[in-house]
């Protein structure tokens, strides 16, 4: 169990682009059939982003959602962590134009970058600046715009991704509730299985890199798969160990969207029945640092969990990095006002 006071989400945000690409889109697009796609990743459409919109427009569109599901206004909010592999540029933050929007003009703002697995390292992050007593109210976001970096003549890449957001407003509580547990890791012999070699200060934008595709992602799929089957799994039992929670009390497993079959070898590595997992990878494909929270928003937003829930949350990705995160869903916000240190 986590020391110190609990720390749980206070509201919830979500937000998509309007426009779908579906399985028969690509077949026009690439050598590929909508059987193929599904029976290897359980993919049916995906959301993508229209000309001229950004990973910080879907992070705007989710806080302020958020921001509305948890009652409070933008001025509240002291500190705002964007997760995202794909920033509006390289500087600044992505999380200062989110910060600009939506009037958090009394918050500090930055992003992290850990590919997949962000969400759950700004969830932590979040949650030990609150436990520490530095700030009261800090804003998570997950936004991805995948597709803009999506090569669609690879149709081993160009099938799984597109773009989302979803947003955690985390707040103190009064007792019980909240966050119990954390899993954290990475093996950067992996780094070069899943990369976006050109656009760095490695190897800077030239002729030469944008002629090599370079500025697309690549992946070694079939090493990645094999990783992912196993960590999955294996963070998820590690955060419900530091939880002090046994895997048949878990009401509902909310893993990174990237593939079904990856989900369903996690589920049973937990021993867990398909319908305590929540799954929209069939509509949303990978969306990256966005799958977790637009996966938790829509359970949440469907009625499905209730005060008392315990959640695990788990995502792998690039570096090769992995987190997990158990929280008993609910609990009562401090009052402004009361001591955030125990």
């Amino acid at each position: 169990m986590l020391n110190g006071i609990p720390v749980g989400i206070v509201g919830l945000g979500s937000y998509v682009p309007d426009k779908i690409l579906t399985n028969a889109d690509l077949e026009k697009i690439v050598d590929t059939t909508d059987e193929w796609i599904k029976t290897r990743t359980g993919i049916s459409e995906r959301h993508i982003v229209e000309e001229g919109m950004s990973s910080s427009d879907l992070a705007i569109g989710a806080s302020k959602r958020a921001l509305e599901d948890a009652g409070i206004t933008a001025d509240k909010i002291d500190l705002i962590i964007c997760s995202t592999a794909t920033p509006d540029m390289m500087f600044p933050a992505t999380s200062c134009i989110v910060q600009d929007a939506i009037g958090a003009h009394n918050a500090g703002a930055f992003d992290m970058e850990v590919g997949c697995s962000g969400f759950i390292y700004a969830l932590t992050v979040g949650t030990q600046f609150i436990k520490s007593g530095m700030y009261r109210t800090v804003l998570v976001v997950g936004a991805e715009c995948l597709t803009r970096v999506t090569d669609w003549a690879d149709r081993s890449t160009c099938v799984l991704f597109g773009d989302g957001a979803g947003a955690a407003i985390l707040q103190p509580l009064k007792k019980g509730r909240g966050f119990m547990g954390f899993e954290l890791g990475s093996r950067g012999s992996g780094a070069n299985l899943l990369t976006l070699p050109a656009g760095g200060s490695k190897k800077p934008a030239s002729h030469e890199t944008v002629n090599n595709r370079e500025h697309y992602i690549r992946m070694d799929g079939n090493e990645v798969y094999k990783f992912a089957v196993v960590i999955m799994g294996e963070a998820s039992l590690k955060a419900l160990e530091k939880a002090g929670v046994n895997p048949e009390d878990v009401s509902y497993f909310i893993p990174h969207q990237a593939n079904i079959r990856i989900i369903n070898a996690a589920a049973r590595r937990l021993k867990l029945d398909m319908d305590r997992v929540i799954v929209n990878v069939d509509r949303f494909g990978n969306t990256s640092c966005a799958s977790v929270p637009l996966a938790l928003d829509e359970a949440y937003r469907a009625g499905r969990i209730k005060e008392g829930d315990i959640l695990v949350f788990v995502a792998f990705g690039a570096g090769l990095s992995w987190g997990a995160a158990v929280l008993e869903w609910g609990g009562e916000p401090l009052e402004e006002g009361e001591s955030i240190c125990q």
